[in-house]
Order: C-alpha cells, then structure tokens, then sequence
C-alpha cells in the first residue's frame, strides 16, 4: 500500500491511500495480512458492512485498534459511510500512533455496494455463515422444538446441553438443559453422557451453537444419537414453549484420568485431521518473534481457571465464544491462532474448528517456556481533569450558568436514565454537537460523563482539536449518588441518531416472535446472499450440497 506522507522522514504520516472497491477485493484474495475496519459506530455497521470487515468504531478507536492489529505495519483498510469524512479522521488518528500502511476505502460502504458487492446486516458474519456452511457440509441432524418436546413431555432420556456462555444460560435455557459451552464439550462431555444409547441435544439461542456443537460432539467419536436443536431457543418460544429463566445450574466437573486421556487423544486427532498443529516450544517462538507476520495468542479456558492463573501476554476467550466471535477478536485476516489450555483438551478441538473457518490456527503445550509478546496499547491523549461533582452542586445552587454536559454512555444507557440537563453524544459528532449545543461560547466549560475514562480521553482530543479549552469529566454514577435529578427519555437521542446501537432485531431475546422470526430468516439467508470467494475462505469438505438429517 502506498501511504502519502505530508512529513519529514522520521515523524508521523498526515495522509492516507485512497483504495477503490476492486482493489480492495483484490487485496482480500491475496492472501497476505490485511485489516479491514469499519469504524463507523456498531449499529451503522450493523446495518450494513462488508462480509471480511470488522467493528472498530471511532469512539473506541485508539482502545480497540492495538488489540485487533497488534503489528503496527499491517496492511489496514478503513471503511466508513461516503463523505462523512470518519475514515480519515480515522487513518489519522492510527498514523499518530504507529500505524504505517492504512488506507481508506474510495466512497465508503455505499461503494462496495456499487461495486456489486453485499453489504450484510447483523454481527459475526463469517461465524454465523460458516455455521450454515457446516451444517450442510457434514449433514448435521438436527430436531424440532415440537419433537424435542414430545420426548421430555414422555419422559424419554435425553441428555440436553446449552452450548452457550453460563451467563446466557442463566437468562433463558430449555428447560433441563445442562450449561455446558462448546469450548468445554471436547473435555467435560464424558460427565454427563453416561448411556451410549441416549439422544444428545445440544442448543442455543439461534442456530449457529447448536449446529458447531453437535458436530463437535460427532468429530470426538460420541457413539450416541446428535442432534441440533432447530433454531434454539426462539424456535423454542416461536412454538408456543415456555422457556427456563433464572437456572442455577453450574458446569459439569471434569472427569477422571482415564476420561481425560481418552478425550484428548480424540481432540487430538481431530485436530490432526483438520491440520491444526502441535506445535513445539522452539516452534511457538518462531511464530511469536516473527516480526513479518501476526500471531494472536488466545486462553480458551474458563473464566475460572483464567482468572485463578493466566500466562502474561495470552488474551482471554473462552473456545466456544471465540469460535462464534472471532471476528471480534481478530482483526486480521491471514493471521497466525496460536491456542493455550492446560489440558491439551480444548485448544486442540477450537484449533480444528478455526481451521475450518479459514485460520492458520495452532496448539502449544500450556506449559511450554514461552516468551508472549505483551501486548502494547496505545498512548493517550491526556485526561481531561476531573470534574467535582461538588462544584456543579454549587454552581446550581448559587443559579449561576452551568457548564454543559455531555453524557458519553451508550444511548440506550442514557435513554434509560441520565442527568437532568445532560445531552448524548458520540465521538464522531461530539466536536459538531458541543459548539451547537453551547450556542457557539467555546470557552464554556464542557464537562463529559463516561463510565470509561479512556472513551472520555478520546473525546476531549477532537474537542480540543475543536478549540475548547475548558474540558473536565466524571463518572455518571457519581452525580447520581450525589442526589443530582435523573431522568429517563425512551425516545432521545431518537433512534437515527442513536448510531451506536443496533436495532436489527435488538429484542428477539426479550419476547418479541416477530424479531425472533426475522433474525432466523436473516441467518438462514445469509448463504445466499454470499459470494463465491466470500464463502471460499472456509476449509469444509464436500460441495455443501448434502441435505442434513432429521430426528425420527
């Protein structure tokens, strides 16, 4: 990428590329690393986005970008909507902090549309297309909500587990179901299926769990009957069925020696099988002290086990999430997984699944002498200084002007409650909105509400840069507890403002059936909508064409 520089040799670039739609697709089938970022806020990328393109958004930008692109000299892409100038202020803000080879996409994501190219709602993409893919590729049975049903109603044995997080579990399960997340199936499955001839039903919210999870449990060699459960637990409420809230239910334990070896010699050979590596001490390093290319080192143990010890330097996501939200995870394409556990267990079969989702995906032995680079974030801007709550107390009670404030929440945070006289805003909009919202007086005072201090450090740059002078922030718990008045407003920011938030079916997990009926249509689409070298990047078997089973 040619990267124009407006500065000596030695200081930072003050220009950007400009990449067109057909080189950018280019550069997407090239096969070197390339991070393509949309850093448009989440719900306008949710609305509409390239199949490869990941959420990076500009209110976070310099928090997120240094853990999705560690090496400072990928290759980025930036993408945002046509002429709202985001990107660039973007690409400007990754050249100050080390970045040396970003771009922006030529007329945004209306240009890759126009280019003939899908722009995709929804989250996850590669993930919940590659769910669809699987479960077609390895005829992945799967039983209806009814069915399953009829078969607790009639007391017949089934072992039904909830492939998802516990806190999700705990939400709304089926009811009965054991919560037992993916990425722990491969080590703690021999715990509760005890009868080689008891159906195994595993389920989810939606489809994509449910369908990876039973064939995982097919990949180790389980003899019993699996199924998926038909889209989960909407499929669940969308017939009629009551749904389990509140479960206290806790993850089975481990089992003993002679289980564990047994199951790692089968996550083993799977990942054999799929050509995930073990690799050696000696060559985990290479990878690692590899300065041309990007190893991501990710624990794919429990919250548990992570927080009771971890190895400096690994990032925490547990297997099965990651697996479901690696785009979240990993902002580079072609990238190296490097994956640790402490039982050579569950890296192995989350290794093997990352391999058919298109990673160069590895294992090392957890205990392995490893240096793990440390991961080195951004700098940031200075703080802005700390507002005491006292002073605005003061200023209130004396009658005399306030200084504007500016609550930096998530909008439905601030629709839910929020200081009396405070105003939302975003960081793309924060330096239009405070003049507007200030009467044009840029030295009143401006004082930003945010749970994250670094999010409110991001946002006083661009007022700074904006010409304010005078910038403090606080905690919005702080003026609440100081007795300040709250109020809550279900309607501003009104919803097309509200562009952090992703409104496509927001509430398919809160009882509305027509959201629940409108994001299955959406993933059970989403193959179609695909084109060839999007769907190329999975490793599967077969044409995709087989039809899946059904449970008799």
């Amino acid at each position: 990428m040619t990267v124009i520089q407006s500065t000596p040799a030695g200081t930072p670039a003050h220009a950007t590329s400009s990449v067109t739609a057909a080189t950018l697709q280019q550069w997407l089938r090239d096969g070197d690393e390339i991070a393509l970022l949309d850093v448009r806020e989440h719900g306008q990328y949710g609305e509409g986005h390239p199949f490869l393109a990941v959420s990076a958004p500009y209110s976070r930008l310099e928090l997120e970008v240094p853990r999705l692109v560690p090496r400072r000299d990928t290759r980025v892409v930036l993408i945002d909507d046509a002429h709202s100038g985001v990107a660039e202020r973007a690409a400007t803000r990754l050249l100050a902090i080390g970045y040396t080879q970003v771009g922006t996409l030529a007329g945004g994501a209306q240009a890759w549309g126009a280019a003939g190219r899908t722009l995709f709602q929804g989250q996850n993409l590669p993930s919940k297309t590659f769910g669809e893919r699987v479960e077609h590729a390895f005829g992945v049975p799967h039983i209806s909500a009814t069915r399953l049903q009829g078969w607790l109603a009639s007391g017949k044995p089934v072992v039904l587990l909830d492939g998802r997080t516990p806190q999700e579990h705990r939400k709304m399960t089926i009811p009965g179901a054991i919560p037992l997340p993916n990425g722990e199936l491969a080590l703690r499955w021999p715990s509760v299926v005890a009868d080689p001839d008891v159906p195994v039903v595993v389920h989810c919210a939606g489809r994509t769990r449910s369908i990876v999870g039973a064939q995982t449990l097919r990949d180790l060699g389980l003899p019993n009957p699996v199924y998926a459960l038909e889209n989960g637990t909407q499929g669940w409420a969308l017939e009629g069925l009551e749904l389990e809230r509140g479960s206290a239910r806790e993850l089975p334990t481990a089992p003993g020696s002679d289980a564990r070896e047994a199951a790692r010699r089968a996550a083993q050979a799977l990942a054999a099988r799929n050509g995930a590596a073990v690799l050696g001490a000696q060559q985990a390093q290479v990878w690692l002290d590899d300065a041309r290319r990007t190893t991501f080192v990710f624990d794919v143990r429990t919250d548990a086990e992570f927080a009771a010890g971890a190895r400096a330097g690994a990032q925490h996501v547990p297997g099965g999430q990651l697996l479901q939200t690696t785009d979240q995870h990993v902002g580079v394409r072609n990238a190296r997984i490097l994956l640790l556990d402490e039982d050579g267990i569950r890296a192995p079969v989350i290794a093997a699944w990352l391999r058919r989702l298109g990673h160069e995906a590895a294992t090392v032995d957890a205990r392995a002498p490893l240096r793990l680079p440390i991961a080195s974030g951004a700098a940031l801007p200075p703080a802005p200084g700390a507002a005491p709550v006292e002073t605005l107390l003061a200023l209130a009670a004396a009658g005399r002007r306030l200084p504007l404030l500016i609550d930096l929440r998530p909008s439905a945070r601030f629709r839910q409650g929020h200081a009396d006289g405070a105003h939302w805003s975003i960081r793309p909009r924060v330096a239009a909105d405070a003049p507007r919202l200030a009467e044009g007086d840029l030295q009143r005072a401006v004082w930003l509400l945010a749970d994250d201090e670094g999010v409110a450090r991001l946002a006083a740059r661009d007022l700074r840069e904006a010409g304010h002078t005078q910038l403090a922030w606080f905690k919005p718990a702080d003026l609440a507890d100081s007795g300040w008045p709250q109020q809550a407003t279900p309607r501003v920011p009104p919803d097309a403002e509200a562009i952090d938030y992703l409104f496509f079916v927001h509430d398919r997990h809160e009882g509305n059936l027509d959201a629940a009926r409108r994001y299955l249509q959406w993933e059970t689409g989403l193959l179609a909508q695909c084109a060839p070298d999007e769907l190329a990047v999975f490793r599967l078997p077969g044409d995709a064409a087989r039809v899946p089973a059904f449970a008799s």
